[in-house]
């Protein structure tokens, strides 16, 4: 007699799981305490949310690997992996479209006659009187070519992999962390010496608001590296299955894209209207 049980589709029907649960109950938690923190309570609520979500990233994705391992990724699941990682991306540059939105609404329409606050704040100018820009061509330049050079060496290692070269994987991967470092570390420099801040004027909210967010994403994407490296020290990744370290490429070539708008756009034609006096 056939076994009722047995499977017979390509598809994984996951076990019960308790990560949605509690990733919703710390969302929530971290939502609740980031109000809180905003209204001037403790950072205790926060913290706890925080840690919560965290924690159900890092165990849910152990569980996802370890489905892995085990051969539930058929081919069909590989390829619907993907499919959610696209929606993912496609998601982020939404994300980031809302920020070039309000950039370049303020900087094309400085002296909108309809935005008499922004009229008033920038002087009917862009970039707005009494903003001492960033130069482009210094270090936006160069983590521009730090970041370019990352995606080469991540194309590098993802080239490695599929040819069986472990070893070419682990050194370009290293290589990108460490570009991706560098460049984190740059920008923090940056902002650190920069001439204007976040509040009081549009042209450092949008600025910082964009640039920011980018940076915020070249930290997840590289925590997303190191943890595709250390998978791959331990043997994970084959030439025919390395989903995880082909999200992780995606991801990082997402946020070179990215950085290169925001290089032509806010750094260098943001601010040419400072140097020509306009």
């Amino acid at each position: 007699m056939a076994d009722a049980h047995a499977k017979h589709h390509d598809y994984h029907l996951v076990d019960p799981s308790p990560w949605p649960l509690i990733g919703a109950v710390s969302a929530f938690v971290l939502a609740t305490g980031l109000v809180l923190f905003m209204h001037g309570s403790g950072p205790v609520t926060l913290v706890v949310g925080l840690l919560g979500v965290v924690y159900t990233m890092v165990m849910w994705w152990r569980d996802v690997i370890r489905e892995a391992h085990e051969g539930f990724h058929t081919e069909v699941v590989q390829l619907h992996l993907r499919y959610g990682m696209i929606l993912f991306i496609a998601s982020e540059v939404m994300f980031f479209v809302a920020w070039f939105w309000a950039f370049f609404d303020a900087s094309l329409f400085p002296g909108d006659a309809k935005q008499v606050a922004r009229a008033a704040l920038t002087g009917g100018v862009w970039p707005p009187k009494g903003i001492d820009v960033l130069d482009p061509w210094h270090l936006p330049l160069i983590n521009t070519v730090i970041l370019l050079t990352s995606g080469t060496t991540v194309t590098w290692a993802h080239h490695a992999l599929v040819h069986g070269d472990r070893d070419g994987l682990k050194k370009g991967l290293m290589l990108t962390i460490a570009l991706g470092l560098v460049f984190t570390t740059i920008q923090a420099y940056e902002y650190g010496h920069a001439a204007f801040a976040y509040s009081g004027h549009i042209y450092g909210a949008t600025f910082f608001m964009a640039t920011g967010f980018h940076g915020a994403h070249v930290i997840i994407g590289t925590i997303f590296l190191i943890v595709c490296l250390i998978r791959a020290m331990r043997g994970d990744f084959t030439p025919r299955q390395h989903f995880g370290f082909e999200a992780a490429a995606w991801y990082w070539h997402f946020v070179d894209v990215v950085w290169l708008f925001l290089f032509t756009c806010i750094y260098v034609w943001g601010s040419a209207g400072a140097a020509t006096g306009h």
